[in-house]
């Protein structure tokens, strides 16, 4: 099925036609919804370890990113991602992103890169991690970038799969999506269960 949309510029659908769009499944590692959230241990664009335990007691976003990917650059483009990582974070919210793309990777980007490319796209999260090693990645069945999961008080997955309902690559497209990362924020912190669990994410193949 063709993810590409008559408004992406010619520039963009070269880049998208080179990008390997993941569809292999994960299922002898992937983490569901309801299952417990695999833990995990990284350092940050800074130098600082940080973990999932860190966080129990608060609901967390797990955003998977990579800068060279033209389906992350769509939600930063256009300011959603931001937005997001904002808006969330100011409810108490705790936002990580994390990159799993592999050291050996030639796409891979250390952390004074993935600082400063944050900090250029204007990002608000609580940190971004390096996952060089690629092993939370796949602890936690990750495909795509972006790919999100969302992480109870309990340490439980209540959301795994795609940001949103718009399979491109086109900034324009973020305009009335369904975003489920903030679906299952606003149902979670509102007390009531998760309408949609689990989606099939879309992006460019995750960098192992």
């Amino acid at each position: 099925m063709s993810i590409l949309t008559p408004a992406v510029d010619r520039f963009a659908a070269v880049v998208i036609a080179a990008a390997v769009i993941a569809v292999a499944p994960f299922s002898a590692v992937a983490a569901t919804a309801g299952a417990a959230a695999p833990e995990f241990k990284l350092t940050d664009t800074a130098g600082r370890t940080v973990q999932l335990a860190d966080f129990r007691g608060k609901f967390v976003v797990l955003e998977w990113t990579n800068p060279e990917c033209p389906f992350v650059n769509k939600h930063y483009t256009s300011g959603n991602m931001q937005g997001l990582q904002k808006e969330w974070g100011a409810k108490d919210v705790v936002w990580l992103s994390i990159n799993s793309t592999n050291a050996g990777h030639p796409e891979y980007k250390t952390p004074a890169e993935m600082a400063a490319w944050m900090r250029d796209k204007g990002a608000a999260q609580k940190a971004t991690l390096l996952d060089g090693t690629s092993a939370t990645g796949k602890a936690y069945g990750a495909r795509t970038t972006p790919q999100m999961a969302v992480v109870d008080p309990s340490g439980r997955l209540i959301y795994t799969g795609a940001i949103d309902d718009r399979r491109s690559a086109n900034p324009a497209d973020v305009k009335g999506a369904n975003n489920y990362v903030r679906a299952a924020l606003t149902e979670a912190l509102a007390g009531k269960p998760v309408t949609t669990p689990a989606t099939t994410p879309y992006g460019c193949s995750v960098k192992y």
